[in-house]
């Protein structure tokens, strides 16, 4: 965890996994839910390069992605980067579920179900899809702590 702010988004405050899921739900096929996921990291600040260091580093992505979060109050906050569009994109997906909540109800979130419902995950390689499972599974275990 870190103490050092981080930039704000709109992911889970003006942008919500609901929403995300009206937006996908309305794409035709595969390359448009791919542009859909693009847009969203476009609104992704980018990570100050203070916090970009291996601490917040994830591991098991292909690409270069960084997570920092910090507790305010009981509620989780989250900031990230990628060097890859894409995976900018799908940790927006990830914000928009898990940011400003609760450890709990981080935990009881059903983000298999809401990845299933956004149609996504049998169109990424495998290692994009590795890369998604380490974000969540990074988020899950230091809420967990």
């Amino acid at each position: 965890m870190t103490s050092v702010p981080f930039p704000s988004h709109p992911f889970g405050t003006t942008i919500s996994a609901e929403d995300i899921l009206e937006k996908m739900a309305q794409t035709k096929g595969w390359e448009d839910k791919y542009r859909h996921v693009i847009q969203f990291g476009k609104q992704l600040p980018a990570l100050p390069e203070t916090l970009k260091n291996e601490e917040v580093k994830i591991s098991g992505c292909e690409s270069q992605v960084w997570l920092v979060q910090r507790c305010d109050n009981g509620h989780y906050h989250f900031a990230a980067d990628s060097d890859a569009r894409i995976v900018k994109g799908l940790i927006c997906l990830v914000l928009a579920a898990y940011e400003g909540k609760t450890a709990e109800q981080i935990l009881v979130f059903d983000i298999d179900g809401y990845f299933e419902q956004l149609g996504l995950l049998a169109h990424l390689s495998p290692s994009r899809s590795n890369g998604l499972k380490a974000i969540v599974d990074a988020i899950i275990t230091n809420v967990s702590r």
